[in-house]
């Protein structure tokens, strides 16, 4: 066992400093954007690392309902939307080298909650529901939470995994390979999720976003950023930009979330930055914990005046959630959504 696994561990670091080699060295094509908002526009087609484009061609079942301006921006042309609310598109974007790339997306109309409430590894404190386990999010979606939270490793041999810890039944992630965490039961019976089982669970709606915690690796930076790089190659795959936003407590995975995705909405956890440090690197928002905003009284000011959302967790308690909504901070993370949405009416 002990040989096997070393073996794994040396497989995972080829494939990390593999993909070092080739990062950021093949042009991929991307949305700005992957809801439908009340106007006509999407979002622009575009490329990373940037390139010209000379023409943007739409196929695929539902390329009827969209058009394309001059300046590559998607639009939704008027009387075309659909009851489902749920778009499949595939665009073909031509450089002005010739180089054509073609990539499938799924697109939403945007009806997704807006209550300020992130359910904390989903609703699972009054629900019997395990931490981080599908019931769990099943439960934040049938309550009307605007986002469930999860945590996401990588186990030995590169799967990534749904849970808060770095082990789990006293079992190190990863050092584990996946067959044996699999293995392993939560508390209702539910296995142990996949990160694509868990998307898959999430893209049955469109109500309540899936805040996806990128864990830092226990084995090292290399180990966090190949797990990053995993992760939003699965999120494309599954054509999940809709639904995705990201948080880490790592500001070099944030950054890399940012690299590849340069639509993804991302937040940083840790609480050692200033609104304006954030801005400055682009991030969506911050998302840190009450004691440091309390600490740093105008933060939630400043966020606002530089356009960063602000969330706050793990907020619990009646009195610090009444306080929050009277910051009118965007969302709060909490162990308590019931209480929470209660609070709000």
């Amino acid at each position: 066992m002990k040989k096997s696994r070393i073996m794994l561990g040396c497989f995972l670091l080829m494939s990390v400093f593999s993909g070092h080699a080739q990062s950021g060295s093949a042009v991929r094509l991307f949305l700005t954007n992957y809801t439908l908002a009340k106007d006509d526009v999407v979002g622009q087609v575009k490329l990373t690392p940037d390139a010209a484009i000379r023409t943007v061609a739409l196929s695929g079942p539902d390329a009827a309902a969209f058009t394309v301006d001059e300046e590559n921006r998607l639009l939704v042309k008027k009387g075309k939307r659909n009851k489902a609310g749920r778009y499949a598109l595939t665009v073909t974007a031509t450089t002005t080298s010739g180089q054509a790339l073609t990539k499938a997306f799924t697109l939403l109309d945007d009806n997704f909650i807006r209550n300020k409430v992130i359910a904390h590894r989903g609703a699972w404190k009054n629900t019997g529901a395990p931490e981080n386990s599908i019931a769990a999010l099943g439960h934040a979606v049938t309550l009307g939470c605007e986002g469930s939270e999860f945590d996401v490793h990588m186990s030995a041999d590169s799967l990534p995994v749904i849970n808060h810890d770095a082990s789990i039944q006293n079992t190190s992630i990863a050092r584990t390979p996946s067959r044996e965490l699999l293995a392993l039961k939560l508390s209702n019976g539910e296995p142990m999720p996949t990160l694509e089982q868990y998307l898959k669970a999430g893209l049955d709606q469109q109500k309540t976003k899936l805040i996806l915690e990128i864990k830092a690796s226990e084995l090292g930076k290399e180990h966090s950023i190949a797990l990053t790089r995993k992760i939003v190659a699965l999120v494309e795959d599954l054509q999940a930009q809709a639904w995705v936003d990201y948080i880490s407590f790592d500001y070099d995975v944030c950054l890399e979330v940012m690299k590849l995705a340069p639509y993804a909405h991302v937040a940083y956890l840790k609480g050692d930055k200033t609104p304006a440090e954030l801005a400055a690197d682009h991030f969506f928002g911050l998302d840190y914990h009450f004691n440091v905003l309390q600490k740093n009284a105008d933060w939630v000011a400043s966020a606002k005046q530089h356009k960063l959302t602000v969330n706050v967790w793990t907020a619990n308690d009646k009195a610090l959630l009444e306080d929050l909504l009277r910051q009118q901070v965007d969302f709060i993370t909490t162990n308590e959504p019931e209480l929470l949405l209660s609070l709000l009416k």
